[in-house]
């Protein structure tokens, strides 16, 4: 069974210009989105999904030439489009859905997920740590497999189902078997995400104290880093999160 990690990606937002090529320790935060997610057990592949914008051209190129990782490249307004064509492309038949907004996402955690959807032998169609949040949010991963996203490629209708993926699966828990995927511990619910200058401003920091002797550094380290800054929390929780229009 094929594995394919999914990072969907685009090169800046209206909060944050150039987001995911701002660097981080000397490398594009989309560097060490790809990286990490290379390192999560059991996935076979990992691809780069964006758009068709020519704004696009510096991520496109980072990531084929620098990365070696593909990119495949869709239609702006319709990022479900881009989802179904990356995975027929690369023969996934089980998703991991990530975000290049999420510099800090685990390979532990992102993994646990991923064993939790493999372990229910086809059972379910769709497992997450984001149904009930007791993960800080940047370590959202989702798991699902090709006929899943196909059904909610077909039943999508309006611009936010087409925007968000996965909306059409987890708004409708009768027509989709879900898997909510817990923390054994209780974690504050810190904002890990990168969307706005202060997000970007956290992140940093944390990669500022860890990446240069520990590159590979988990959950349980940018915990110890942040318990040590207590003040870093401040820096962006007053960030209000978007939602999706359902």
């Amino acid at each position: 069974m094929k594995v394919v990690a999914i990072i969907q990606a685009r090169t800046g937002s209206t909060r944050l210009p150039n987001k995911v090529m701002r660097p981080l320790c000397g490398r594009p935060m989309i560097h060490h989105v790809v990286q990490r997610a290379r390192r999560i057990d059991g996935v076979d592949e990992v691809a780069v999904a964006t758009s068709r914008r020519p704004g696009e051209r510096s991520l496109v190129e980072y990531v084929e030439s620098v990365l070696d990782a593909p990119v495949v490249r869709g239609p702006e307004d319709d990022v479900l489009r881009r989802f179904v064509d990356a995975a027929s492309r690369h023969r996934a038949e089980v998703i991991v859905r990530l975000t290049a907004d999420c510099p800090l996402l685990s390979p532990r955690v992102s993994a646990d997920v991923l064993r939790a959807f493999l372990g229910a032998n086809g059972d379910i169609d769709y497992a997450s740590n984001t149904l009930q949040r007791t993960f800080p949010r940047g370590l959202d991963t989702e798991v699902f497999d090709i006929e899943t996203l196909r059904r909610a490629h077909r039943r999508a209708r309006s611009a936010s189902e087409r925007e968000h993926v996965t909306v059409p699966i987890y708004t409708c828990p009768g027509e989709f078997r879900l898997l909510s995927v817990r923390a054994r511990r209780a974690y504050p619910l810190y904002r890990w995400t990168v969307d706005t200058e202060p997000d970007f401003e956290l992140v940093r920091r944390i990669y500022d104290a860890l990446y240069a002797t520990r590159p590979r550094f988990e959950l349980p380290e940018i915990l110890r880093v942040v318990e040590r800054h207590p003040d870093w929390v401040e820096i962006n929780d007053d960030i209000v999160q978007k939602q999706a229009r359902i």
